[in-house]
């Protein structure tokens, strides 16, 4: 093999690729081996408050609030609070009328759910004090389990975690391909990241909806502080900085509507990709400070590792991907607009590295769709047929990163409310597929293993 710049270049990415993902390989073999974290039964029934942040979700919230009302805990321990954004539609009158406190925010102000959280919670404090524990956090499109509460309260009564986190399953899986696309990624993100780190003691992340928030947290920050447009990870990278751990019940199931449309997914995945440019632009030097340096990292057991986690889901992966592609494919144009400049040789590798971007992605992500789709397909509701076709259309999915990834660093992007329409039971959720292959039982199995 001749060296010249270009390989040398491609070597570095390559090299970097591996040493730096490879604890994900890791991650897949210690559930291999363990399956998940075991926990134990609470010894107490500790008091929640279920915040959901609203705008204009008249559509959706009752099938969320009849959820809750519905869980296998005890009624006083239990309060709902809906947080109305501005709502012009029926919201508040529906939660309303099925039992949960309703705070309407005027119009006004900071557009966003994190403002909204920090709003209600602020009124939370005001009228309710120190009466609740924890703040169960979830959007209004979210289905949960019966058994749900009462799993996340198992891991919560352990008193060592910041927060917890569960089990993210999808209520329209069957829906498109870009629905499937976001289901796989969220089983994968339960099973294979989350389900990992809690096996082995370290701190898990927060992903948008479905987690509990230990109230002390809240006490400290006088409400919700966190404003990136990915409040969610920007909590998870604070909480790895500062050493507090987030947990993982993998047995609290909920359900989640995903976006069906390419159109929509482009909106919502551009605002997740901007925030993780800000979350490291905000957070990055001080974590490559803390894994430099001893005496900075967190005196907690695995503490430096989980910053480093945090580091590599930020963004480096698909910024890389980018960086590698755009320099094959300059050096190439450079090298067919001045032959003389370029060897044949070095646009052939050049060629052969844009191919093998491509390829190395599709397939490993091929691989992941096949993994979780075998360990998971007592969780998905979903007919053969689409489970066979999203093992090909999941790796195209995670490639529309690409050109997302791209756009997000140089467009300006706001916080867009992603609309929610699909209202359903969970029997309705889980009698999905009935082509012969139903998923799970029921909502307590799901993710139990």
């Amino acid at each position: 093999m001749e060296v010249t710049p270009i390989v040398v270049f491609n070597l570095l990415i390559l090299a970097f690729f591996v040493v730096a993902f490879f604890y994900q390989i890791v991650y897949i073999l210690v559930v291999f081996q363990r399956k998940h974290a075991p926990y134990r039964e609470a010894k107490t029934f500790h008091r929640y408050a279920v915040v959901i942040c609203a705008h204009n979700e008249g559509l959706v919230i009752g099938e969320l609030i009849d959820s809750i009302n519905k869980q296998d805990y005890p009624k006083d321990k239990l309060d709902t609070f809906v947080f109305c954004d501005n709502c012009t539609d029926d919201t508040a009158q529906v939660a309303r009328s099925l039992g949960a406190t309703v705070y309407e925010r005027p119009a006004g102000g900071q557009i966003g759910k994190s403002w909204v959280m920090d709003y209600g919670l602020r009124r939370l404090k005001e009228e309710h004090g120190d009466a609740y524990e924890g703040f169960f956090v979830f959007d209004a499109d979210n289905v949960l389990s019966p058994t749900y509460v009462r799993e996340m309260n198992n891991v919560f009564d352990e008193g060592i975690f910041a927060a917890v986190t569960s089990y993210r399953n999808s209520k329209n899986f069957d829906s498109s391909w870009i629905s499937r696309g976001y289901a796989t990624w969220f089983l994968r993100e339960s099973k294979y990241l989350n389900n990992a780190r809690m096996i082995l003691g370290t701190s898990c992340a927060i992903s948008g909806t479905g987690y509990l928030m230990n109230a002390r947290i809240i006490e400290k920050m006088d409400g919700w502080d966190f404003h990136l447009l990915t409040e969610d990870i920007q909590f998870s990278t604070f909480a790895a900085l500062n050493g507090l751990r987030i947990g993982y019940a993998h047995r609290a199931v909920f359900y989640d509507e995903q976006p069906v449309t390419f159109a929509a997914s482009w909106k919502q995945r551009m605002r997740w990709t901007k925030g993780f440019y800000q979350v490291l632009v905000k957070y990055g030097s001080s974590m490559v400070h803390r894994l430099k340096s001893r005496e900075a990292a967190p005196k907690r057991k695995n503490g430096r590792f989980a910053i480093y986690d945090m580091l590599m889901t930020l963004a480096p992966a698909m910024i890389l991907t980018l960086i590698s592609a755009s320099v094959n494919a300059i050096y190439l144009l450079i090298g067919l607009v001045f032959p003389s400049l370029i060897s044949i040789y070095e646009k052939q590798v050049c060629l052969g590295s844009l191919f093998m971007t491509i390829a190395s992605f599709y397939v490993v992500f091929f691989i992941l769709a096949v993994l979780t789709e075998i360990t998971e397909r007592k969780s998905i509701h979903a007919t053969r047929w689409h489970l066979f076709t999203n093992l090909f259309t999941f790796p195209a999915f995670m490639l529309t990163y690409v050109p997302i990834a791209l756009a997000a660093a140089v467009k300006k992007v706001s916080w867009v409310p992603t609309q929610h329409t699909i209202s359903v039971s969970l029997d309705d959720i889980q009698h999905e597929g009935a082509d012969g292959a139903t998923a799970g039982d029921d909502g307590e199995k799901a993710g139990r293993d």
